[in-house]
């Protein structure tokens, strides 16, 4: 870490503004050129530039889980294929679940770039690609997994590229273990084609400053990150936090999984400890450790330093550590497929820890996002398809704001847009909307959670559900209420059909699938809520008015608040919780 930087300030601000449009240019690549719906439309993929030590230096503005675990991958693709053996052109291919985020669908690219015959740093992307084999089309299947064996096609880091030629047997072993050979070849042209972008730019910056002075400033970038958020961590009070929380279970008359999180402030670190938690399940529900570090990781970073660099030097400081066959930490091969649902619980469990210490910087749990696939056959296009998809609802309540609806929570991704879908797949969108008194009371009220009901027009098909919150509801803060539960109903209606959250089953031709999300946390006493938000709820169908009675204690009467009425309910409901 440096002291004092030799680069003036300009320069240095110059290429950190480059580095930062690099990472951004190399995933707009990806998000314009990728063939399936989770990475052109949900985002679902990441981005970053390292220095030629294998450090990360910036990143694009996409997914934690794949960014905090993109140096550990990094770092493995670089021990498989020592920098000597690189060459230009070259690029190494992982999915590796121990070495890279936890999942097989996740393909990282680690591409050398090289400057005058020196090595100057590389790029590096991973897409979360459709399918990749295993017993459950999307390759996310919870129940009936048993080790990782059964999720697909695991790749060791390979050198898939050389000299950007791609080696065409790998490529065809990779087409032949997927139900979707198109979308997963087509997405990884356009991770090979992002690089070759990021290359280009990483080449061009590197000649109008010099391989030294770009080295100085990326090492001088990484310092300051470090010496940043060391700062943010000595203004938190030194202490021992914890935190516990639940998942509902890891499949159909399972128990709830514990998270158990004890945070360490000690001056300039944190150590983030997970002794306590569940022990590893038989399924496809654990979290390996780059991907339990990652969530850590981006919830420290978030509460501390939120507005500065993410990259090595932010990871210096944190320390996250988990028992070796705990969910958190599974031996290989246990399966991981379905990790992301985890992704909100490591989060927010260290957040949760952390309110008694900055109680003015964290927010009550989100909505959990919905992450099904859908397998099955077109009977109108005579093909197999997989879908995916991603149902993301209200974040939590915050010290001085409401939640917000309709988004992601713990990563950057998006709601796939109705069009996509209906468009690629045998499927219709029937209804697409806020579930009204759904999210958390409080001073600051939870956002709604989102029901979105999909019709299939498809033969034979298969549903791999994957989400949470169903017995264990989001929680709220300093008197804040918990949202409502979610659920998951087969063919809504009088004869509909629970599903549980992880629950692998059939489903025929014109099948209606409703994913009803849990509602977020609020943040402090209900009581306390500004009547006048409270109308303007109501006005906006996200409260009832029997829930701004009932919760609230305001009296609405047409389009008013009836002040008197409420000052004397609020008084009525506080004189009774004080008895």
């Amino acid at each position: 870490m440096s002291s004092s930087s030799a680069i003036d300030p300009v320069t240095l601000g110059v290429v950190w503004g480059a580095l930062r449009s690099i990472a951004v240019e190399i995933g707009t690549t990806v998000h314009r050129t990728a063939y399936s719906e989770q990475a052109r439309e949900g985002q679902d993929f990441s981005v970053a530039v390292f220095d030629a030590a294998g450090r990360m230096v910036a990143q694009g503005p996409y997914s934690p889980g794949h960014m905090g675990a993109m140096s550990f991958a990094v770092r493995n693709a670089l021990a498989a294929h020592p920098v000597d053996t690189l060459l230009p052109g070259d690029a190494i291919l992982l999915n590796d679940p121990l070495l890279g985020s936890g999942h097989l669908p996740d393909f990282f690219i680690t591409q050398p770039v090289f400057h005058d015959g020196a090595l100057i740093g590389f790029v590096v992307n991973i897409v979360h690609h459709t399918d990749v084999g295993g017993q459950r089309p999307g390759s996310q299947g919870v129940e009936g997994i048993f080790d990782y064996f059964q999720e697909g096609l695991r790749i060791p880091p390979t050198k898939v590229w050389r000299e950007y030629r791609p080696d065409a047997g790998v490529i065809g072993i990779i087409a032949a273990n997927t139900r979707t050979p198109d979308r997963v070849l087509g997405d990884l042209e356009a991770q090979r084609s992002a690089l070759r972008v990021g290359e280009l730019r990483f080449q061009e910056l590197c000649a109008r400053y010099g391989r030294a002075t770009l080295a100085a400033a990326m090492d001088e970038i990484i310092g300051r990150t470090e010496t940043s958020l060391r700062a943010a961590i000595r203004e938190i009070p030194d202490g021992v936090y914890t935190f516990e929380d639940f998942l509902d279970d890891y499949g159909p008359a399972t128990e709830p999984l514990r998270v158990l999180v004890t945070v360490t402030v000690d001056g300039d670190t944190i150590v983030v400890d997970y002794d306590g938690s569940s022990p590893e399940t038989a399924s496809g529900l654990n979290s390996y450790i780059n991907y339990t570090r990652s969530y850590s990781y981006a919830a420290v970073k978030c509460l501390c330093d939120p507005f500065g660099p993410m990259n090595e030097g932010a990871l210096r400081p944190v320390t996250v550590r988990a028992p070796e066959g705990s969910f958190l930490n599974p031996r290989p091969p246990a399966g991981g497929g379905p990790r992301a649902v985890i992704c909100y619980r490591i989060f927010e469990s260290v957040i949760g820890a952390l309110a008694a210490a900055v109680p003015e910087r964290v927010a009550a749990a989100a909505s959990h996002m919905a992450n099904p696939t859908f397998g099955g056959w077109d009977p109108v296009h005579r093909r197999r398809f997989v879908a995916y998809e991603l149902v993301l609802s209200g974040t939590g309540a915050r010290a001085t704001k409401d939640g917000c609806e309709a988004m992601a929570w713990a990563f950057n991704a998006a709601n796939i847009p109705v069009e996509a879908q209906e468009a690629r797949h045998p499927i219709v969108v029937e209804r697409f909307e806020l579930i009204r008194d759904s999210g958390g009371p409080g001073t600051y009220r939870g956002g709604t959670g989102v029901r979105r009901d999909l019709r299939f027009l498809a033969d034979d098909g298969k549903l791999t559900n994957l989400s949470d919150r169903q017995r264990f509801p989001p929680y709220g803060v300093f008197g804040g209420t918990p949202g409502r539960l979610g659920r998951t109903l087969l063919n809504p209606g009088p004869n509909e059909q629970p599903v549980q959250s992880k629950e692998s089953r059939a489903f025929s031709y014109g099948d209606v699938v409703s994913f009803q999300q849990p509602g977020a946390g609020g943040y402090g006493d209900p009581l306390l809520r500004d009547p006048g938000r409270v109308l303007e709820d109501v006005l906006d169908d996200y409260v009832s008015l029997e829930a701004a009675r009932d919760e609230y204690g305001v009296v609405i009467v047409g389009d008013r608040v009836d002040e008197i009425a409420t000052a004397a309910l609020r008084r009525e409901r506080r004189a009774r919780t004080r008895a």
